[in-house]
């Protein structure tokens, strides 16, 4: 399963994009503010853009099974999960039905739905991966 997140929105305080799952759009997504090569704040900064390993694992912060991205330079823990704005995130992708500037909503919907998704690629036994551009 190919998972594909294309940053459309850039602001002072969060960055908004669009999820899709093998080419067909599934929801919004909300990271941190996107920031220079090699500048990084602690809890505010988006993820590189790239390719990377999803693995649905126990999240010690959230204590249930989460996504999490594998070898993340620099970061350590990204997940995919609920929430609404960049207060949420801690590195974080955010996923939602709608959006608005440094916002989205639904949020808890979005991730149910395509956390179903992600459960039953695994079952199948697809590996799962996601590409930031």
């Amino acid at each position: 399963m190919k998972l594909t997140l294309r940053r459309t929105t850039f602001t002072q305080h969060s960055t908004i994009g669009e999820l899709s799952i093998d080419g067909v759009f599934e929801c919004y997504t909300l990271e941190d503010v996107v920031r220079d090569d090699g500048v990084k704040v602690f809890g505010e900064t988006a993820i590189g853009t790239g390719s990377y390993k999803v693995e649905l694992t126990q999240s010690p912060r959230f204590k249930r099974v989460l996504p999490l991205l594998v070898d993340v330079k620099n970061f350590v823990g990204v997940r995919i999960h609920p929430g609404n704005s960049a207060k949420d995130t801690l590195g974080c992708i955010l996923v939602g039905r709608t959006k608005q500037i440094d916002w989205i909503g639904l949020s808890g919907l979005a991730f149910a739905q395509l956390f179903l998704k992600l459960e039953n690629a695994v079952k199948r036994g697809e590996g799962i991966t996601l590409e930031i551009t």
